[in-house]
């Protein structure tokens, strides 16, 4: 293990949290991550792998926004629509769907500007 230069959280030190509803405007991923659990199936599978396939390519820095990832990750998630599966998912099923995801989010990088959010 790494050694860090703090000591290890101790909640019971802290006394207590406090915790605000999320931001949803400021982070639109929460909306999608909260659509894709409530559909459940296949969605899930397809909103971690356009949010992975995005992320790289953002820190790749190939021009893609940080605010366009939410972009690119709610167009996989419409267009996957018209295959989404929620019964009998199989592993292949997901394996299939985080590829496709990977590619969508490939090949629409140069077109997501346009795109507006629409889960808020």
């Amino acid at each position: 293990r790494l050694k860090m230069p703090y000591k290890p959280l101790n909640l019971a030190e802290i006394g207590s949290l406090t915790f605000k509803a999320p931001d949803t405007e400021k982070y639109p991923c929460i909306s999608l991550a909260y659509e894709a659990g409530k559909k459940g199936g296949t969605m899930t599978a397809v909103l971690n792998a356009a949010n992975e396939a995005a992320n790289e390519m953002f820190r790749e820095d190939v021009g893609l926004g940080f605010l366009d990832i939410p972009k690119l990750i709610e167009g996989a998630m419409e267009a996957h629509k018209e295959d989404f599966k929620v019964d009998d998912v199989t592993l292949d099923d997901i394996l299939s769907c985080d590829a496709w995801a990977r590619e969508y989010v490939a090949e629409n990088t140069k077109n997501v500007v346009k795109a507006p959010i629409l889960f808020t």
